[in-house]
């Protein structure tokens, strides 16, 4: 009998770690909101890979969860899930519907709606990136002021696959492309 609790206590200790590394490298969660659409929708189940920017920088197209300076009902931090569109130190133009990284038009192949509104001409400061819905028209995000850049510090991680609805389980899509003329500039 004793024998059989010390293995009892063994195994519920080695699950309590087994879930507290996992837990401090990724982050499930929920969407609640429509401004993903139409890459993720409202309760779609996601897994957040909370290590990947200890070791680098988001990514133009990563799909990133941050805090915002939003409170919850409860009082939390809110967390947002948008598309990394413009990174430290590019220029991003808002201008006629269209959105340009350093004056090359951005070419947006998951937008439903292609047209983007607001006017914006700016750096992106150090520290921070230019995050958006793939929901333009309903889409609280950096084209606001009370979001504006985000703090590459606030970044949680980022969203790498999709759990849940079933059918569309799998690995999240960041394509995101500068219009020809600005890859072979690159080269």
């Amino acid at each position: 009998m004793k024998k059989e609790i010390l293995e009892w206590i063994k195994t519920i200790i080695l699950s309590l770690v087994i879930a507290l590394v996992i837990t401090t490298f990724i982050k499930p969660t929920i969407v609640k909101n429509y401004s993903m659409i139409p890459t993720l929708d409202e309760n779609n189940f996601l897994i957040v890979n909370r290590l990947l920017y200890n070791l680098g920088t988001p990514k133009r197209g990563d799909i990133v969860v941050f805090k915002s300076p939003l409170k919850t009902a409860t009082g939390k931090d809110k967390l947002l899930i948008k598309r990394v569109i413009a990174l430290p130190g590019e220029e991003i133009t808002i201008s006629n519907g269209d959105v340009y990284i350093d004056g090359q038009h951005l070419e947006e192949p998951y937008l439903v709606d292609t047209y983007t509104e607001g006017n914006i001409d700016m750096v992106i400061p150090e520290g921070k990136i230019f995050a958006m819905g793939d929901n333009r028209r309903n889409s609280l995000d950096s084209r606001d002021d009370i979001l504006g850049p985000i703090d590459i510090d606030d970044v949680v991680g980022k969203a790498f696959l999709r759990l849940y609805p079933f059918n569309r389980m799998g690995f999240l899509a960041t394509d995101v492309a500068l219009t020809s003329e600005y890859i072979t500039a690159l080269n």
